[in-house]
């Protein structure tokens, strides 16, 4: 699945088609071009939630002079909303805004975009369903609907203990054949779901 871009939500669900013409529309991706953006969250493995926002990340070096460039590039049309966190001595930047009543969420950190926990948790979801299919799909958006966040919702379906976040990391390390014998010979859990999603 290559995720770089986005042409493969042309093909996806009513709403990825969707996502495609808005972000087409709004041509973010051409505007932040410099910073290797990705799509990464929910909407792109199809298990979002109607409330879901479109997460974009990117590989920044320098992130004031980031915040200048989204200033001039999209301050103009957008009320822009900035917000700094540091982790593990790791600064980063989120810029959120709202684009014809989709909330889009802009996430900047100094790590190529494929290094980002966030696309490294998405690439291993993606794997995972491919594994274990719709039913698996349906269970996470069970459990997501119960107010449970998405890598824990991984971790309860496949029974892992300890932080979901840096357990998907694990998995994201592993191969395809590991993987596949460790999710396929998992007693996970398969919520019943109430509707099919949309």
């Amino acid at each position: 699945m290559n995720f770089n871009e986005l042409t493969y939500l042309k093909f996806g669900n009513q709403k990825q088609q969707e996502v495609y013409k808005i972000m087409t529309e709004l041509q973010l991706m051409e505007k932040l071009r410099e910073f290797d953006p990705i799509l990464v969250g929910t909407i792109p493995l199809a298990i979002d939630l109607p409330e879901s926002d479109l997460d974009v990340i990117c590989y920044v070096s320098d992130l004031r002079y980031f915040r200048e460039v989204i200033k001039e590039r999209l301050g103009d049309t957008h009320k822009l909303h900035f917000s700094y966190s540091s982790n593990d001595d790791l600064e980063s930047l989120v810029v959120q805004f709202t684009y014809k009543e989709w909330p889009f969420e802009l996430f900047a950190q100094p790590i190529s975009t494929k290094l980002q926990n966030g696309y490294r948790h998405m690439v291993v979801e993606h794997r995972i369903l491919s594994i274990l299919g719709d039913e698996a799909r349906h269970s996470i958006i069970k459990l997501k609907r119960s107010g449970i966040k998405t890598e824990p919702a991984f971790a309860k379906m496949l029974g892992l203990d300890g932080d979901p976040y840096e357990q998907l990391l694990v998995l994201s390390e592993w191969s395809d054949d590991r993987l596949r014998e460790f999710v396929v010979n998992k007693d996970y859990i398969v919520v019943n779901k109430e509707e099919s999603p949309q």
